[in-house]
């Protein structure tokens, strides 16, 4: 799989140097909320989170509940669909909780608006989003995220969960794939 890899854009240690940063800010921001007997819930954009959402709410000293949303926009494309699909909704409720999105990363901004505002339509307490990156480029549409780990190019990259055609999700790295693999 490494041979794949063009250029390692973040090392296991500045992952988990920054995973443990946002997982301090979620801690000090929702302290009060929960001390107020507020819930608060942290849900998975499956797949692609799986392992960034594990270590975060690891990193968060407070107690939290954990859930899941599949969707997909991109199949084994390489660029968005622009058509998302849920494939597997909530488990539970977020009506009156405070909701932490995971999501692994925010390019065009089609899906996390998306989801947004169908999770809003449940009526949670407030919305907020962690994302691990942030491609570092003009989106379609605007996306609020109140934890970021890192900005990126506007590459193709994977592990950490980010996969292409379903691979590369268990790197402990963040790369740039080659074009020739994708293309």
């Amino acid at each position: 799989m490494l041979t794949d890899i063009q250029e390692v854009l973040f090392t296991p240690e500045q992952i988990s140097e920054r995973v443990a940063q946002m997982g301090e800010a979620i801690t000090r921001d929702y302290a009060p909320r929960v001390e107020a007997g507020e819930g608060v819930v942290m849900m998975c954009v499956l797949r692609g989170a799986a392992i960034f959402m594990a270590d975060l709410a690891r990193a968060v000293r407070l107690p939290l509940e954990m859930d899941y949303m599949a969707v997909s926009s991109y199949g084994a494309a390489a660029k968005s669909s622009g058509i998302v699909r849920i494939n597997k909704d909530l488990s539970g409720s977020i009506q009156g909780k405070h909701l932490i999105i995971a999501e692994d990363i925010i390019d065009s901004g089609l899906t996390l608006n998306y989801l947004r505002k169908n999770l809003a339509s449940r009526n949670p307490l407030s919305i907020e989003v962690a994302a691990m990156l942030r491609k570092d480029i003009p989106r379609e549409q605007d996306v609020e995220c109140k934890y970021l780990g890192f900005e990126c190019p506007d590459e193709f990259v994977v592990g950490y969960g980010l996969d292409f055609a379903e691979r590369y999700r268990n790197l402990s790295s963040i790369g740039v794939l080659k074009p020739e693999v994708y293309e």
